[in-house]
This record gives C-alpha cells, sequence and structure tokens, in this order.
C-alpha cells in the first residue's frame, strides 16, 4: 500500500470484503415476500382472513356445479350469503379500528381526529406560478428556481467587499502552513465507532454500527488506514462520486472553507 492506487483498492477490497462476510454468515429478510404475507391495514384480523378463505371456498364450489341446477342454485344462495357476512364484518372492524384510533390518541382536541372529521387537513401546494415586480409572471418551474436563486442568492463581486470581506478574501488566498496532524490512535478511532447511534439506518453498503465495531475488535490496525488515506491524498472511487467529500477537498488544497 505504498502508492495511492494501492490504498484505495485495499479499502474497495476491504469493504467489499466485509459486505460479503455479513451476506454469508447473517440472516436476510424476504421483504417482498413479508409483505406479501402480511396485513397491510390496521383493521385486518385473523378472523377476516378465515372468513376470506371460507366465501373464496363457497364460490370455488358454486362455479365447480355444472350439471345440477338446483344444487347450484343452492350452492350460490350460500355463496351470497357468506359474501355479505364477509363484508359485514369488514366494515365492522374498520369502525372499530377508527373508535380505538380516537380513543387511544393524544389528549390534544385539535390532533389529527380531528383535522380529518373537520376536513381542515394541509395538503402541500406546488409552486406553479411567479409574478415578477413588473406584472409579468413565469410559469415555467426551471426559469422559477433560476429567478429565486437571482433574487436570493446575492452575486459575489469583489468590488462590493468590505474591509472585513477583503481581509477574509486575503487569507483565503495565503497558503496555510501549519505542521500535520498526529496520527489517530487505534483508541480515538474505536471510540468514534463506539459512539455512532446503534439505531441509526446505514448507508448504502448496509454495514450498521455494531458491524463495525465487530470489524475493529477483529482486525483493529485495519482503521488506521484511514490516516494512511489522508496522508497520501487518495480517496475511494465512491467517495470521489459522492457529494460529502468537500471536507476532505478542503483538505487535500490546504485552504479554509467558503466565506
Amino acid at each position: 500500500m505504498k502508492g495511492h492506487k494501492d490504498i484505495g483498492e485495499f479499502i474497495e477490497k476491504f469493504d467489499k470484503t466485509v459486505q460479503l462476510t455479513c451476506k454469508e454468515t447473517l440472516k436476510h429478510r424476504n421483504l417482498s415476500h413479508t409483505f406479501a404475507k402480511g396485513t397491510s391495514v390496521p383493521w385486518w384480523t385473523d378472523a377476516l382472513t378465515t372468513l376470506r378463505k371460507r366465501t373464496n371456498a363457497l364460490r370455488r364450489r358454486c362455479l365447480r356445479t355444472l350439471n345440477n341446477q338446483k344444487l347450484r342454485e343452492n350452492r350460490k344462495n350460500q355463496y351470497f350469503e357468506g359474501k355479505r357476512k364477509y363484508q359485514a364484518a369488514i366494515r365492522k372492524e374498520k369502525i372499530n379500528s377508527w373508535k380505538q384510533y380516537c380513543n387511544t390518541s393524544s389528549n390534544n382536541p385539535w390532533n389529527a381526529v380531528y383535522k380529518l372529521a373537520s376536513g381542515e387537513t394541509r395538503n402541500t401546494v406546488a409552486l406553479t406560478t411567479l409574478k415578477k415586480p413588473d406584472g409579468s409572471k413565469i410559469a415555467n418551474m426551471i426559469e422559477i428556481l433560476v429567478y429565486m436563486a437571482e433574487q436570493l442568492i446575492p452575486e459575489d463581486n469583489p468590488q462590493d467587499d468590505t474591509d472585513h470581506h477583503k481581509n477574509i478574501r486575503r487569507l483565503t488566498e495565503q497558503p496555510i502552513e501549519t505542521i500535520d496532524d498526529r496520527d489517530f490512535s487505534q483508541d480515538e478511532v474505536r471510540q468514534i465507532i463506539e459512539d455512532f447511534n446503534p439505531r441509526k439506518a446505514p448507508g448504502p453498503d448496509g454495514i450498521t454500527s455494531d458491524i463495525l465495531t465487530l470489524v475493529f475488535k477483529s482486525i483493529p490496525k485495519t482503521n488506521i488506514n484511514i490516516q494512511r488515506m489522508f496522508e497520501e491524498r487518495v480517496l475511494p472511487q465512491r467517495m470521489e462520486n459522492s457529494q460529502d467529500n468537500y471536507d476532505y477537498q478542503t483538505y487535500q488544497k490546504g485552504q479554509p472553507g467558503p466565506l
């Protein structure tokens, strides 16, 4: 790992190894299968599932009766009766679920229940037209955003700088002559990893804070390559293509942040 390419390839391989190990050792839920078998509404019960199966069975039995018209008519009536009971049970569960929601909600009388009942729920209004000071209107969304940016974000013109701004601009053009930071210690990296919130959702790679903690305990020296990454001023490909590398680019150029 002496060259720029080596450290980048090492980080990529290390990340892929951790992901592959997690896929082979950890259990993964089949989300599509879970959603297909699970309930989609809060008022659904096991009794409704039983009634639905019974109603479908009565319907199939009625459709399969072809040679005996009298028996078919009898089974048809049984199917309609079972369907009526099934629909009545659904309406009852919906009403009971709504009553339970109203009774278990917060003590605030102006909560979501009141807004739903009074029809005062707010809908997000999309900005479609913008009127200029001269009376003309803009109906195109791109033109609206461009006009708002031109009005709200001032142009950075050096001729309009005050003495304070001129001093800041001069400081940004001067190279920063400071000594390098000391290397990260294993205890510092361990403390950072342990401070991660385990309830936070993982990133695109699916690696959680618990997995990072186990990886660090298994091979703690590997995490010190973060320091090598800054020393050699090289980033993995995924970080170079992301929007979160401004701090590193600022570090690389040796310049402070924007004004």
